[in-house]
């Protein structure tokens, strides 16, 4: 019950900043960034794995790139290194790329609501293991769906539905005509956040310190495995322009059989605007 409580009091925490764009730490927002900005990203994901009876720190590390094509539109080229898969040294092990197309936008006085098709597909070398889908880089994939972004005065709520279609090859494999894996997943979030500080907003060098949740499930379509996760976050803005991550995630309850049911994030985030003379 204390979880529980936890769930519905954070989910009503939330963020506004003053580029009027949410910043969620675990997963995106429906609006997209400025046309013709640039940006950098590195994300780095630490679990705890038993590996031959000991318990070991494995991690992924992304290395991200955003463009802002348009007002609508912007794309994420992204790879992945990792030791997650391996028991031993960092190996290559993804590439993927997001993309988002922001197709509703409407704004007031002090308040607007986004609405945003998004989707992501990756090529990726690992073989199917867990029942939880990703396009992290754990298989090859791709995802799709959609995000609602609400925002009055300084509350936002941010809300993502999507598909998860594994395409390993051992999809269409069988073994004494049983399929062994799981290969479609319906994934959701709810995000939300609070500006802890500055308690007096005087301009955009201010360095800004967010506080976060959000709340991440996922469940099976073709066999019954799920799993519902909480993930507080803080978050540094600095100059308007980078950002600093920290959150930890860990499993609420569920069944699926995961890689960790809990997990570190860390990243950091550099923003250019007006970065390319002409509209792309």
């Amino acid at each position: 019950m204390k979880r529980f409580l936890l769930v519905i009091l954070f989910s009503c925490l939330t963020i506004y900043v003053v580029s009027a764009q949410e910043l969620y730490v675990f997963s995106e927002p429906a609006s997209t960034m400025p046309a013709n900005s640039f940006g950098v990203k590195y994300t780095g994901k630490f679990v705890e794995q038993e590996t031959n009876g000991k318990n070991l720190i494995s991690s992924r590390h992304m290395f991200e790139t955003a463009f802002g094509l348009s007002k609508k539109l912007m794309l994420h080229p992204s790879v992945t290194v990792s030791d997650m898969y391996t028991n031993s040294a960092i190996r290559y092990e993804s590439m993927g790329l997001y993309v988002k197309y922001r197709f509703l936008s409407i704004d007031e006085v002090h308040k607007h609501f986004r609405a945003a098709f998004y989707a992501k597909g990756v090529i990726g070398r690992n073989d199917l293991k867990y029942e939880e889908l990703t396009v992290d880089g754990d298989h090859t994939a791709v995802q799709g769906g959609l995000i609602f972004t609400q925002l009055i005065h300084k509350l936002a709520i941010s809300s993502t539905i999507g598909l998860t279609e594994v395409l390993n090859k051992e999809r269409w494999l069988k073994y004494d005509g049983v399929r062994h894996y799981s290969y479609q997943n319906f994934a959701y979030s709810i995000s939300a956040g609070y500006l802890l500080l500055p308690r007096q907003y005087k301009g955009f060098k201010q360095t800004n310190l967010n506080v976060y949740c959000e709340i991440m499930g996922g469940a099976a379509i073709d066999r019954r495995a799920g799993y519902f996760d909480m993930a507080p976050a803080l978050q540094l803005i600095i100059n308007s322009n980078s950002k600093v991550n920290l959150g930890y995630r860990f499993q609420l309850f569920g069944g699926a059989y995961r890689m960790a049911p809990s997990g570190l994030l860390v990243s950091y985030e550099r923003s250019f605007l007006n970065a390319f003379k002409h509209k792309l």
